[in-house]
Formats: C-alpha cells, sequence, structure tokens
C-alpha cells in the first residue's frame, strides 16, 4: 500500500489555499484556526480524515501543540508515515500589512511566526511553504532565543542547517491567480532530499485571465438586492442609495473623487454643509477594468470604499462568486454544510437571511486567503518531485555501457531521444558520468540540491537590468537552470562558460537547447584553460565547481600558473582558480576541498580570502559529492565592498546549523587556521592548555615493501597507539632492520617523542618506546620551543572525552582533513596547571 502524501496547515482561515493541496490528493494529519466560524468552512469541505484534526484555538499553546503531536503520532501509527511531506503557515499579518498604522503594537502578533518556524523545526516535514505580505521578511520578530531578528534571519538561522530556503517576493497573478497580490513565498526543500531545489516546487508561471473572460457568461446583476437565481454567491451587498450616483458614471480606471461634480465626490452633511471624504490611496469608490486581471481583493471587499471594488461596468462590488473567480476558488469549494445546489432553491427572504449571516465571514475569508490556484500549483509540483524516478549509480552506469554513451555522438542522440521522458536531473547525470575525461579534468558532478546551496545566497543585484556570469569550470552546465531562475526578472543576462573540455560544451549546447530559455539569456562558450586565457570584463558574479587536482606531471604549466598566483607553495589547481575568480568578479562563490581552512599549503590563499569581504562559508562535509571520498565547502566572497561585513554566514551539513559569527573570532590570529565552529566550549577548554608546543613529523618512506614479520625495529603503526599505552595486536607488527637514509631514524630512542594516530577523530597518545619507530599513519610529536616535557598526564588528557570534543572543533569537523600537520599540531597543548 502507498503511503499517503500528507500536510499540515497553520493559521489556515478557512483553508482556501491549502484546498489546493487537498485537489491533488494530499491528506491533511491537522489543520489549525483560532476562529472557529472560519474552522467550520474547513470541516463542511472535508478536509481532514478525522474529526480530531481540526485543531481549534491558539497554536502557541501547550494544549493545541500537544494535540497537533497527538495527530502526527496517530499517523505514524496507522499509516506508517515518518513525517508529513508539508507543513503551510500563513501566520496573521496585522503589524506588517502596509495598510495598518499600529505597527509598534504588534510585535507579539509578529512573532506568531515563531511558532510556526519552532513547530516546523520539530516536525522536521520534508517541505514546508510560509506566505505573508511583501513586507514579511523584513519585519521584526521575537527569535525563540528572546532576541529580535528579521523574520528572514529567524527562518535561516533555526530551519536553513535542515533545509535549502528560497524566499521570495511575488505577484500571485502571475502564479495562478486572477487577481493582483504580492506576497513573500518562503519555500524550504529538506537537505536530505537530494537533488530537489525549491525552485522545483516553486508555482509555475500562469497568465492571469482578464475580467472580461473570466466572467464571460455571468448574470448581470445591477439591480440592488439581486441574487442570481442559479447562484446564491453571485450576489452584492447592498449600499446606501446616495453612493450611487457617486460611482453611477465612473469609467474603467477612475476612483468617484475624480468626479467633477461636486455632489457626485464622496462626501457627508454635517451642519448642513458638504464635508469631502479623505482620497488616501486613489483606489477607494474606484471602478476596476474589463480587460485586467483583477484587483488585489482585500477583506473589506464588501464596501465601496475599499480598495478598487467597484466592478468594471456594474454599479456594485464584486460578488462572491466574481471573487472567487479572481482567487481561483473551485466552484466546488463549500462555505456553508449546505451544497450551493440546495441554498439556490431557498426563498429570496431565506437567500437574503442567509447572506446576512454568512456573507461578511465569507469575504472575509477570500480577502485574507492564499489563491487555491497557487497552493494547488505547489502541492501538484510536490507530488511530482516525490513521485520521479531518480537514478542510481549503478543504474546509470548500466545506462552508459549499454547504450555506449561514452561516444559523444551516442550520447547526444540519448539526449534527444530521452529529454522528454526523463528528469534533468537524470540526464545531467548520465552525461557527466558519460564523460571519459571527467577523472582526468578532475571533474565532479554538482548536484541540484549542492548548487542551489550556492545559488541561493548570491545576491539579487537589485536596481540592475543587466548582469555578467562567469562559469570558470562549467563542465555540462548544472548550475544554469538554477542561475537563470535566480535572476528571472532581469532584462539580459549574460553567461561566460569555460571549459577545457569541447566534449563537454557538445553536450551542454545541447542541453541548452532543449530547455528552450528565454532569448534574453545570453550564452558565450569558451573552449579554454580559464587560468591561462586572457578576459576583458568585470563579472558581476563567478561561480561554480573549480577541478581538485594537483598538477604534478607538466611542469612548465604549473610554473606558469604559479607566476600569476600569490599563492605559489601549491600545486592543487583550486587555489589558482580562486585567485584568478576574485581578480575577475564582483561577487565570488565556489565550492572547493574542505583543507582550504586549515591547510598549511593554503595559509597564502586564506590571507587573499581574508582581504576580501567573506559573506559566507558552507561546509558540506563529505555530503557534497556521491561516491566521491572528498570533503567540500562553498564560500561567497564580495570583492568589490567600500566596507567588510564584521560577520559571517556558517552553513553546516555536518551540524545542520547556520550561525552568524564574527570574522575576528573564527579567523583569530591566535590559531593557526580557520576555526569555522570555535564556540565557547572550545575557549573554556583553550583556557587550560599553553598551545604551539609541538612539531610534528611523519615518515613517507617505510612501506610494505621494506618490511619483514620479524627484525630489529619494530615498526608500530596507527592501532599500536593506545592511550598512555603501546597495544599489542595479533598478526598487525612489522619489522625493519635498516635504519639507514630513514629520516624518521632521527627519532630512536629519544625519551621526549610522542606518537598520535594520524586522521583519527579520537586522538590519544603514548610515549615511543625504545627500538621502536613508526609508519607515516602515526604522527611524532617533539618539543620545538623549550617547554617542559609533555608528562603522562597531558597524554592522558588527549584521550579524554573532554580534549575529543575540543579536538572535533579544532579540526573543524573533518572526517578526511585529518593529517597531524604543522598547522593541527598546534592544539595538542599542554597542561598549564602543571606547568612550571
Amino acid at each position: 500500500m502507498n503511503k499517503p502524501l500528507t500536510y499540515i496547515s497553520l493559521f489556515s482561515s478557512a483553508g482556501v489555499g491549502c484546498y489546493g493541496f487537498k485537489q491533488n490528493g494530499f491528506e491533511c494529519i491537522a489543520t489549525n484556526e483560532i476562529l472557529t466560524k472560519r474552522l467550520k468552512i474547513q470541516a463542511f469541505n472535508n478536509k481532514c480524515k478525522y474529526e480530531t484534526g481540526y485543531l481549534d484555538g491558539d497554536i502557541s499553546t501547550k494544549e493545541i501543540k500537544n494535540k497537533l503531536f497527538a495527530e502526527i503520532k496517530k499517523w505514524q501509527t496507522e499509516h506508517k508515515i515518518s513525517e508529513p511531506d508539508v507543513i503551510v503557515a500563513t501566520p496573521p499579518c496585522q503589524g506588517m500589512s502596509v495598510a495598518n498604522h499600529k505597527k509598534n503594537e504588534e510585535l507579539t502578533r509578529n512573532s506568531l511566526v515563531v511558532e510556526s518556524i519552532k513547530i516546523t523545526k520539530e516536525v522536521n516535514p520534508k517541505f514546508f511553504i510560509f506566505e505573508n505580505v511583501r513586507a514579511f521578511l523584513n519585519t521584526t520578530c521575537t527569535d525563540i532565543d528572546g532576541t529580535e531578528k528579521t523574520i528572514e534571519e529567524a527562518i535561516k538561522l533555526n530551519l536553513g542547517g535542515h533545509y535549502n530556503i528560497l524566499f521570495k517576493v511575488v505577484n500571485f497573478k502571475d502564479y495562478g491567480s486572477h487577481s493582483s497580490r504580492t506576497r513573500t513565498l518562503v519555500i524550504g526543500v529538506r537537505k536530505d532530499l537530494q537533488n530537489i531545489s525549491p525552485f522545483d516546487i516553486f508555482p509555475e508561471k500562469h497568465k492571469p485571465k482578464t475580467l472580461r473572460k473570466l466572467f464571460a457568461g455571468l448574470e448581470e446583476i445591477n439591480e440592488m438586492g439581486k441574487i442570481s437565481e442559479t447562484d446564491i454567491f453571485h450576489s452584492f451587498r447592498e449600499y446606501n442609495p446616495k453612493m450611487l450616483s457617486w460611482i453611477e458614471n465612473l469609467k474603467e480606471g477612475q476612483s468617484a473623487f475624480q468626479n467633477t461634480e461636486k455632489e457626485r465626490i464622496p462626501h457627508q452633511i454635517k451642519n448642513g454643509k458638504i464635508v469631502f471624504n479623505e482620497s488616501k490611496n486613489g483606489d477607494k469608490y474606484a471602478r476596476w477594468y474589463w480587460d485586467k486581471e483583477g484587483p488585489c481583493v482585500h477583506t473589506r471587499n464588501d464596501i465601496l470604499s475599499s480598495q478598487n471594488t467597484v466592478h468594471p461596468a456594474e454599479n456594485r462590488v464584486f460578488s462572491i462568486r466574481e471573487l472567487m473567480l479572481m482567487m481561483s476558488i473551485p466552484e466546488n469549494f463549500q462555505w456553508t454544510h449546505q451544497s450551493t445546489e440546495k441554498l439556490n432553491k431557498l426563498s429570496l427572504l431565506e437567500k437574503k437571511m442567509f447572506l446576512k449571516k454568512e456573507e461578511l465571514n465569507i469575504r472575509h475569508c477570500i480577502g485574507e486567503a492564499v489563491p487555491t490556484g497557487v497552493f494547488g500549483n505547489i502541492a501538484k509540483n510536490i507530488k511530482e518531485v516525490l513521485n520521479q524516478k531518480v537514478l542510481s549509480t549503478t543504474e546509470i552506469n548500466k545506462i552508459i555501457k549499454t547504450e555506449e554513451l561514452n561516444k559523444t555522438e551516442n550520447l547526444i542522440s540519448f539526449i534527444n531521444s530521452d529529454f522528454k521522458k526523463s528528469r534533468l536531473e537524470n540526464i545531467y547525470q548520465i552525461a557527466e558520468y558519460a564523460n571519459s575525461s571527467r577523472q582526468e579534468n578532475s571533474a565532479f558532478f554538482t548536484r541540484k540540491d549542492i548548487a542551489f546551496s550556492v545559488v541561493k545566497d548570491l545576491p539579487e543585484l537589485k536596481g540592475k537590468k543587466k548582469i555578467r556570469i562567469l562559469e570558470p569550470s562549467v563542465g555540462i552546465g548544472n548550475f544554469i537552470p538554477l542561475l537563470v531562475e535566480k535572476y528571472e526578472d532581469k532584462d539580459e543576462v549574460i553567461f561566460d562558460l569555460v571549459d577545457i573540455d569541447n566534449n563537454s560544451f557538445v553536450v551542454l549546447k545541447n542541453i541548452l537547447e532543449k530547455l528552450k530559455l528565454p532569448k534574453k539569456f545570453k550564452f558565450n562558450f569558451i573552449n579554454a584553460d580559464f587560468l591561462t586565457h586572457n578576459f576583458n570584463v568585470k563579472y558581476d558574479i563567478v561561480v561554480g565547481n573549480p577541478p581538485y587536482k594537483k598538477l604534478t606531471n607538466n611542469q612548465e604549466l604549473l610554473s606558469l600558473y604559479k607566476f600569476s598566483a600569490k599563492n605559489n607553495e601549491t600545486n592543487n589547481l583550486f587555489s589558482f582558480f580562486i585567485e584568478k575568480a576574485i581578480s575577475l568578479g564582483n561577487f565570488v562563490s565556489l565550492i572547493v576541498p574542505k583543507s582550504l581552512i586549515n591547510s598549511p599549503e593554503f595559509n597564502i590563499t586564506r590571507e587573499i580570502l581574508k582581504e576580501q569581504n567573506l559573506l559566507k562559508i558552507c561546509d558540506y562535509g563529505e555530503k557534497g559529492f556521491k561516491g566521491v571520498k572528498i570533503e567540500t565547502i562553498s564560500f561567497l566572497l564580495e570583492t568589490s565592498a567600500k566596507k567588510h561585513l564584521e560577520t559571517i554566514l556558517i552553513e553546516s551539513y555536518i551540524t545542520e546549523t547556520v550561525e552568524e559569527k564574527p570574522k575576528d573570532y573564527l579567523f583569530s590570529d591566535k590559531f593557526p587556521y580557520w576555526l569555522i565552529y570555535r564556540n565557547q566550549e572550545f575557549d573554556e577548554i583553550s583556557e587550560k592548555l599553553k598551545f604551539d608546543i609541538f612539531q610534528s613529523f611523519r615518515d613517507r618512506q617505510i612501506t610494505k615493501q621494506i618490511t619483514k614479520d620479524n627484525g630489529k625495529y619494530r615498526v608500530l603503526k596507527s592501532r599500536n597507539v593506545g592511550n598512555n599505552e603501546v597495544k599489542e595486536l595479533e598478526n598487525y607488527d612489522c619489522y625493519i632492520d635498516d635504519m639507514e637514509n630513514l629520516a624518521v631514524a632521527k627519532f630512536l630512542n629519544r625519551e621526549d617523542v610522542v606518537m598520535i594516530p594520524n586522521l583519527t577523530y579520537y586522538p590519544r597518545a603514548s610515549f615511543l618506546p625504545k627500538n621502536t619507530i613508526t609508519d607515516g599513519s602515526v604522527a611524532l610529536l617533539t618539543l620545538k620551543n623549550g617547554s617542559r616535557l609533555p608528562t603522562e598526564r597531558d597524554l592522558e588528557y588527549y584521550g579524554s572525552k573532554e580534549f575529543e570534543k575540543f579536538y572535533r572543533v579544532a579540526r573543524n569537523y573533518g572526517t578526511r582533513s585529518l593529517n597531524i600537520d604543522n598547522n593541527s599540531v598546534f592544539f595538542f597543548g599542554l597542561l598549564k596547571n602543571i606547568d612550571q
């Protein structure tokens, strides 16, 4: 049995918006609303499977939250779901609306969004959708930690560790509504959902219908008090007859305040004199247009004096049915326990009594709703991405072998025939894995979710209508669709795409042709070595995933690279890419090996980066590349900033956190390299130790070829090193007779040499015994600055849980970049309280 697709709806009013999820086959686990009369409308539409799913009350109270978690547990038990698929939250927005003038009094209410954040954090759905007014993101709220932040910051810091998040202000008329409604959408996709980005579930664009087309076939109801015989909801609320003269002569787009005859201008009679009403926004008593989409629907859509409520031709406000059409609310949506068919059979008096009781509530519900079509659009996309077929590496390799896709002509033919029925991500992966030059050029496939984590924080470049983007190692271009989505509002986007492999370009051009992107996206293909190619323009953005490769077999080319680089102590290509990218771009964001932040060979590169305005570092650990055992990070910096930010955003796939921290704290000169996880506990332990005591040595000469089962000198390896002891392991030991010409021989029979296993999270130490030596799996530490000799108590501390915690932070939670070198050996300090 297939598990149902599920969702939770918070602050859901009458459930108009999330009805779009029901239409797409989603089951509602629980829906919450504080006004009972609104929640009843959801029940009329059979939104929840269980009666207990309707949560009537304040979601910030323990009682209602407990009911919510009880419903989730019920679904987990009875329907075997692991967690809800979606949380939808539309918290009250009184404190953010431009029409509200009591903003200072609304801080507590604005903080209701934090309830949505807290619940999302605890429930951990696959997706979350927050919707609110345009000013939502910049509005202050009281965050979980009690401090005041903008809502955008609160969402990022609390949920950004678990979710890739897209923040976007849009007009719903372009995304499934037929009325203008500028709103903020925040969409989160859990990071373990590989190759899915928030752009995938963002509502697709739909051209809105004009009112002329939308209202075609509706009966004219110009007569005061008239109700359509075939549709009780096609009627309008009666108004004071004196107002008729104010609006009856208005042309489309005109307000009654534009009338030239005084008696037709909205007014009151006070003490026998005409006192004109105020016209603040110019959209009161205003007639809308036939050949435009509908206006923004407000909660007071029942009165002429609200914004743009007058019908294009008739002298009345829009009917409920017309508002439903504008807000893409389906005809079968129920406003009462009685069907529309039954309501239409009532007498005129009964209809009027019904409308007198229910009309205002219905109109208010429509005015504060998300258009059903918009959420329905999102629900359809979520359903598609969750049901999509994702090929495994085994399946991809089988297709490549069977179809002989390592031949470019076969790959192109495969893409052409399979493009429509295969997911783009599968096409990208097949094309990348089929590339026979992939290993040679150290090109690794960047998954869509990882690429999104880079693209999402690139600047919006507001005010710039034409931008230029450089990809220095484009491969088959899997960043491009995300960049196109990111900058879709620009008039022109020029991509300069560079790659050393011409086969990649053949494939890339073919894929771009299939994508049929708008002409405003222009692509220049540069088949060249990025590091030697001359560029004569400055780019707004340089973004991508350069090759991770040490150049060892071409000294002439390496010399050329080093000649142009400040850091010529490395032969790793990505370091040269970083330097050149900085020289070319205003904003630079690259995915690179994590060794950048701690390895001695990148000390100079780190200094170069510190000179820039570093905005963010994202640590993927080993989660960045499937099947590739390499730790990676991405960084974002600004080269042209007049003033550098004092803080930096640290996003971590390892600790599942997003934190903003002071740069001078993380990049402190007190330590030999960057400590992006530095915290108070680390500092407290630091106070117990005196650092920079040892220098490190690791053997590079002892191999299996020169060791024996017996011999004069025992060769210890990492597993032999215990906590102040040397472990005896069966069939593990090896020996060597001849120490001549071995660099490690200088440590033989010295009493001050400390052994520590290399490449481990769990440090432990012991002294090097007599007549023994170590291979490269063990680091040998010797005093470098005349400090006291280490004691067994010092060595015991290295094996303690406290030091292990400290060491994880000191090594930036690395798993592979754990060599004990002359940078990292710094952290093996001596205890101060026994320091003489």
